[in-house]
């Protein structure tokens, strides 16, 4: 199935403009004339980045993303034979990214994390070299489609695991559930457990890497979203397709696409984007809704499921909802986190089974946002208030994305 998507940057670039130049000869004597090349475009072996945090506290893992513009002057065009080094000469681990699913998968743009110290600034230079050859220590970002646990799609990061449903587990004789919630699998390892949890088929007790103890059902989960009307959540049902934009070792993107759902007599079609990067606890959510007919604003609704004992912390300005609560089975506690644009913000809602951040009507696509979760056990964030601080710097961060010159 092939949908056209928007791309949306999340990175401020600046993107260079280069003067073609060429050389052309006439010959005046009596001799054949011998043309002399037209010489090529002029290029770089090599370019530099400048980085900057423009805000007074650390950021780590932070991803810097380098489109084909930013690397145009380079003579190598292959984006997956270019190399970062840092300041130091050190080469840092990159990733090619194809961010618009072409006919070739052709990557378009590179990405690489650093770590910023309050109001740092580092350069970084890239140069063409041989292909990267990752090993599997490299990887802190993989997903796939499951189709042996009835078309499930897992993903995960170095902090946090998912998985969201697909249409086979509708008519599952021994479980069946219609549900595109998005579902949590807490984790206490850097390592990447997806394939070995799936391969023992245990992982609902925790054997010291962690555990599924989340029960996510009809509800909206860590993160799903809905179209909002007349005081009601309407959902789409569970994922009938899937594809992989790109698959680690720093991120992991893919798209799920969903059958037309009925919001008051009107069809509405979904296609979720997700993206995970090494280090971080969100997720990033772009959700293309587009109507069958009419051009009427839709308003989206982002939820996290209710639990009994939660503690809510609302902040309309900085466009973010936190809940602390208790993990099912006495498992500890853990975080759950939507933030949002502040300006494209309405209101705080709720029914029987999510609280809801719901946006300002609109036809832009996609909706974009940011959903995720920490577990105390996993020894990361372990309280409500470092919860709270650490949404809190992830969604200024976003507001105040690191700025990039190139040269």
């Amino acid at each position: 199935m092939r949908i056209g998507l928007l791309v949306v940057s999340i990175l401020t670039t600046v993107h260079l403009t280069l003067p073609v130049r060429t050389a052309h000869f006439t010959s005046h004597v009596q001799m054949p004339q011998v043309q002399t090349p037209i010489q090529p475009a002029l290029v770089q072996t090599g370019i530099t980045i400048t980085a900057v945090n423009r805000l007074n506290f650390a950021r780590q893992n932070e991803t810097i993303e380098l489109t084909l513009k930013d690397l145009a002057a380079l003579a190598e065009k292959d984006l997956n034979k270019l190399h970062v080094r840092d300041g130091s000469g050190k080469e840092v681990l990159a990733q090619s990214v194809d961010t618009d699913y072409d006919e070739y998968h052709k990557p378009d743009m590179l990405i690489f994390q650093s770590d910023f110290a309050p109001g740092e600034t580092k350069t970084f230079t890239i140069s063409a070299g041989k292909k990267r050859e990752y090993t599997k220590e490299d990887f802190r970002a993989y997903g796939r489609f499951v189709r042996e646990r009835f078309d499930d799609f897992a993903w995960e990061n170095d902090r946090i695991a998912h998985r969201t449903y697909g249409k086979a587990l509708i008519t599952w004789k021994g479980e069946p559930l219609t549900s595109s919630a998005i579902d949590i699998w807490s984790k206490r390892t850097p390592k990447l457990v997806i394939n070995d949890w799936y391969m023992v088929d245990n992982y609902h007790n925790d054997l010291g890497e962690g555990v599924d103890a989340y029960s996510a059902g009809p509800t909206r989960g860590c993160g799903g979203s809905g179209i909002w009307a007349n005081g009601q959540l309407f959902v789409p049902k569970n994922f009938v397709d899937s594809r992989v934009l790109t698959n680690g070792p720093i991120r992991v993107m893919f798209e799920l696409i969903y059958e037309p759902f009925d919001v008051n007599g009107v069809q509405i079609s979904q296609v979720l984007r997700v993206s995970l990067d090494g280090g971080s606890q969100l997720n990033h959510f772009e959700s293309f809704y587009r109507r069958a007919s009419g051009n009427e604003p839709l308003a989206v609704a982002i939820g996290l499921k209710k639990v009994k004992d939660e503690v809510k912390q609302f902040n309309a300005e900085r466009g973010r909802l936190t809940i602390w609560e208790p993990v099912e089975k006495n498992l500890g506690m853990q975080g759950l986190a939507v933030v949002v644009n502040p300006k494209e913000l309405d209101q705080l809602a709720e029914d029987k089974l999510n609280n809801l951040l719901v946006l300002k009507p609109a036809n832009t696509t996609p909706v974009s946002y940011w959903a995720g979760f920490a577990w105390d056990r996993a020894g990361q964030i372990t309280t409500a208030k470092a919860w709270d601080s650490y949404v809190d710097q992830f969604a200024e961060s976003r507001r105040s994305p690191i700025a990039i010159t190139v040269k």
